[in-house]
C-alpha cells in the first residue's frame, strides 16, 4: 500500500498551497492510505507518517479558529458602538457608573447574539463541498457534531445572558438608581445596604415572573399533532422538544421574540423609513449664522420695544400700568431666551471656540453632500430590503408545509429572494457575508434607535420617557436598552426566517441526488452537475440527510415556531405589519419638510444655563490660570451686548 511519510508531505505542502490547495488535498486524500510497511528483516526503524484526511482537519480547525477570531473582533467593535451609543444619549449630568456600565455590557452582548448567524452559516457550510454536493473527508459526523455542540453552547449561553440581563440585571439597576437619595446620602442616613435592600426588594417581582415563565415553558404542552409532526419529514420530527429543560428554553425564547416583534414593527419599522430620509434631509432649513443674524434681529427689536414702553411711562407715578408690566416682563423673558439663541448659534458655528472646533464644523459642511450619497444608498436598501421580505413572506404564506399549525416554516425556497441570493453567493468568500450580514444587522439597529428616539417611549399615548441625544435619563437609557434587548430578538428572528431564510439555515450547502452505483454508497454528481442541489427542509434523499446540516440558530427559531406555533403565526404576520408601517412612514416623510425646532434649541440651550454646561473647559482652565496668575484676561463681549468701540 502507498505510504506518505511526514518529511515529505511537509515538503510537498508548499508546493500544493500554491496549486489549488483543497483540490489537490481532496485528490489525494481519496486514495488508500494504511501503515508504513517494511520488508521482513529491515533494520531501519519505522518513521512517522500522517494520513492526509488528518491534514485536511487541522486545515479546516484554523479555517473555524479564524472564523471565531474575526467574530472576537466583530464583538470588540460592537462594543465600541454600544459605548458610543450610551455616552452619546446620555445626559452628562446624571452620569451613572452602573447604568452605563450594564447597558454596554447588554447591548454588546446582544449584538453578539444576532451576529453569530453568519458565523454558525459559515461553520456548517465548511464541512461540505459545494460544487459537488458531498461532505468533505475530514467531516465525519462526529467532528460536525463537535461543530454543532460548540455552537449551540455559545448559543444557550448568549439566551440565557440576554433573558438573564433583560429579566433580571436591569431592572435591579434601575431600581438600584432609583433607590439613591442624594440629600439622605449627603446627611449619611441612607446606607449601602438599605439601598440594596431597596432595590431587591422591587426586583422580586421579575425573579417570580421568570419563574413562571420557566414553569409554564416546562409543563405546557407542545404541538405534537399538527401537520410538521404527521410531515414524514425527520427535520420536522427533530424539532419537537423532548427535554422538559430545553422546551422551557424555547417557549422563554419564544415569549421574547414575540413581545419583541411588537416594538419591531413600531420601532424599527418607522426608524428603516425616517434614518435615510433623515440623512438626505439633513442639510439644515437655517445654517447657524443665519440662525444667529436672525435671532440678533429679533433681540434688536425685543428691546427697542421695551425702550418704547419704558419712555412711554417714564416719570409716571407708581410705575408701569398692568399691562404694559405685563408686556415688560415678557419681553425681559424672551429677551433672555434670544440671548442664550444667540450664543447657542454663535458656538455651533465654532466662534470663540479653538481652531480644531472651527475646522471640524467646516468640515462637517462639507462633508453634507457625502452624508446625502448616503442617505440616497440607504433609502435604495431599505427599498431593496422591503421587497425581499415581502417576497418571503408572500413564499410562506402560499408555500408553507403547514401553515398555520406550524407557524409557517418555509420548507424551501420557491420564489426568488434577492438578498438571500447575495448571500449565498457571498458566502463562497468568508468572510464577505460576514461582513454583509455586519452592516445589516448595524442598519437594523440604528433603525431601531432612531425609531425609539422619534416616538419616545411610551404607554399608549402618553410619552414616559424621552430619548435624545445629550438629554436622556439614566432611566430612560435603561428602558431604550430593555426594548433594544426585544428588538434585536426579533430582528434574529426576521434575518432569519423572512430577510435571507435559505442562507441563514443551510447557507451554500448543496446534497448530490444522484443515484449511488452501489448500496452504501455516497452519490457522486461529477458528470451530473445539474443533479447538485441546494439543502433545503423539505429534502427526502437520504443523500440530503446524510451532507445536509442545518444552523443552530435556524434550529433554535424553527423548534419555537413548531412546538408553539402560535408564536411562530404571531411574528410571521408581523412582518407584513412591518411593511406597512415602513410603507406609510416613508411615504409620509416623502412629503414632509423637515423644521428647525427652536422652541427645543431654547429649552437645551435653558437647561445646559441652568447646569453651568455651556462653560467650556478651556475656559475653565483659562480661570484656574487666572487665579494662579492673579490677572484677568481682556474682556470679552457678551452675547446679547453691543460693541461700542469704534
Amino acid at each position: 500500500m502507498p505510504t506518505v511519510p511526514l518529511n515529505e508531505s511537509i515538503q510537498a505542502l508548499p508546493v500544493m498551497m500554491f496549486s489549488n490547495i483543497r483540490e489537490k488535498l481532496v485528490c489525494i486524500a481519496k486514495q488508500p492510505f494504511n501503515r508504513v510497511r517494511f520488508e521482513e528483516g529491515s533494520q531501519t526503524p519505522p518513521r512517522p507518517y500522517l494520513e492526509l484526511p488528518s491534514i485536511l482537519y487541522v486545515m479546516a480547525l484554523v479555517q473555524n479558529t479564524i472564523i471565531w477570531i474575526v467574530y472576537a473582533i466583530v464583538v470588540a467593535l460592537l462594543m465600541g458602538i454600544a459605548t458610543i451609543f450610551v455616552f452619546t444619549y446620555q445626559t452628562p449630568r446624571d452620569r451613572s457608573a452602573i447604568v452605563s456600565t450594564v447597558s454596554i455590557f447588554t447591548l454588546t452582548a446582544l449584538l453578539a447574539t444576532v451576529l453569530l448567524l453568519p458565523v454558525d452559516v459559515a461553520l456548517v457550510s465548511s464541512t461540505t463541498i459545494s460544487k459537488s454536493g458531498q461532505r468533505k473527508d475530514w467531516a465525519t459526523d462526529s467532528r460536525v457534531d463537535s461543530v454543532v455542540l460548540t455552537l449551540k453552547i455559545v448559543y444557550y449561553t448568549l439566551y440565557s445572558l440576554d433573558a438573564l440581563l433583560c429579566l433580571l440585571v436591569i431592572p435591579f439597576t434601575y431600581f438600584w438608581y432609583e433607590e439613591y437619595d442624594e440629600a439622605e446620602a449627603s446627611e449619611g442616613s441612607q446606607s449601602l445596604g438599605q439601598r440594596l435592600w431597596g432595590a431587591l426588594k422591587y426586583t422580586l417581582g421579575f425573579i417570580v415572573f421568570i419563574v413562571i415563565l420557566f414553569l409554564v415553558g416546562f409543563f405546557v404542552p407542545v404541538a405534537r399533532n399538527g401537520k410538521a409532526a404527521d410531515s414524514g419529514l425527520d427535520y420536522f420530527k427533530r424539532l419537537l422538544a423532548e427535554k422538559h429543560g430545553e422546551r422551557a428554553l424555547t417557549f422563554a425564547l419564544g415569549l421574547l421574540i414575540t413581545i419583541g416583534t411588537i416594538l419591531y414593527v413600531l420601532y424599527t419599522a418607522t426608524g428603516l423609513a425616517l434614518l435615510p430620509i433623515s440623512l438626505i434631509k439633513s442639510a439644515p432649513s437655517i445654517s447657524a449664522p443665519n440662525l444667529a443674524a436672525t435671532t440678533a434681529s429679533e433681540l434688536d427689536i425685543n428691546r427697542e420695544r421695551q425702550r418704547q414702553l419704558e419712555a412711554r411711562n417714564a416719570g409716571r407715578e407708581g410705575g408701569l400700568p398692568p399691562k404694559d408690566q405685563r408686556e415688560l416682563d415678557n419681553l425681559v423673558r424672551e429677551e433672555r431666551t434670544l440671548v442664550r439663541r444667540e450664543r447657542l448659534a454663535a458656538e455651533s458655528s465654532g466662534e470663540g471656540k479653538s481652531w480644531v472646533v472651527r475646522t471640524w464644523v467646516k468640515i462637517q459642511a462639507v462633508l453634507r453632500p457625502i452624508k446625502l450619497l448616503g442617505g440616497i444608498f440607504l433609502l435604495l436598501l431599505s427599498i431593496f430590503i422591503w421587497v425581499s421580505m415581502l417576497l418571503t413572506g408572500i413564499d410562506k404564506a402560499k408555500n408553507s408545509v403547514c401553515k398555520v399549525s406550524c407557524g409557517y416554516v418555509l420548507g424551501q425556497t420557491n420564489i426568488f429572494n434577492p438578498i438571500n441570493w447575495i448571500f449565498i453567493k457571498s458566502a463562497k468568500v468568508f468572510p464577505v457575508d460576514y461582513i454583509l450580514v455586519t452592516l445589516l444587522v448595524v442598519l437594523f439597529f440604528s433603525s431601531s434607535v432612531v425609531g425609539i428616539a422619534t416616538i419616545g417611549i411610551r404607554f399608549l399615548w402618553l410619552r414616559i420617557f424621552q430619548i435624545r441625544h445629550g438629554h436622556t435619563s439614566p432611566q430612560a437609557l435603561l428602558m431604550a436598552t430593555v426594548m433594544l434587548t426585544l428588538i434585536v430578538l426579533a430582528i434574529n428572528y426576521s434575518l432569519t426566517m423572512i430577510v435571507a431564510p435559505q442562507y441563514a439555515i443551510y447557507g451554500r450547502q448543496t446534497y448530490c441526488d444522484n443515484t449511488p452505483r452501489h448500496p452504501g454508497e455516497a452519490p457522486d454528481c461529477t458528470n451530473h452537475p445539474e443533479l447538485v442541489l441546494p439543502c433545503s427542509e423539505r429534502a427526502e434523499s437520504p443523500a440530503a440527510a446524510a451532507v445536509c446540516t442545518p444552523s443552530v440558530v435556524s434550529t433554535f427559531i424553527n423548534r419555537v415556531t413548531v412546538n408553539f406555533p402560535f408564536f411562530g403565526v404571531v411574528d410571521f404576520w408581523a412582518q407584513f405589519f412591518f411593511l406597512a408601517v415602513f410603507l406609510i412612514v416613508f411615504v409620509t416623510s416623502l412629503f414632509r419638510a423637515p423644521k428647525l425646532n427652536v422652541a427645543q434649541i431654547d429649552e437645551d440651550a435653558e437647561e445646559e444655563e441652568e447646569e453651568g454646561l455651556l462653560a467650556s473647559t478651556s475656559r475653565r482652565f483659562a480661570a484656574t490660570w487666572q487665579d494662579v496668575t492673579g490677572r484677568a484676561s481682556a474682556p470679552q463681549n457678551a452675547y446679547g451686548t453691543t460693541d461700542t468701540q469704534s
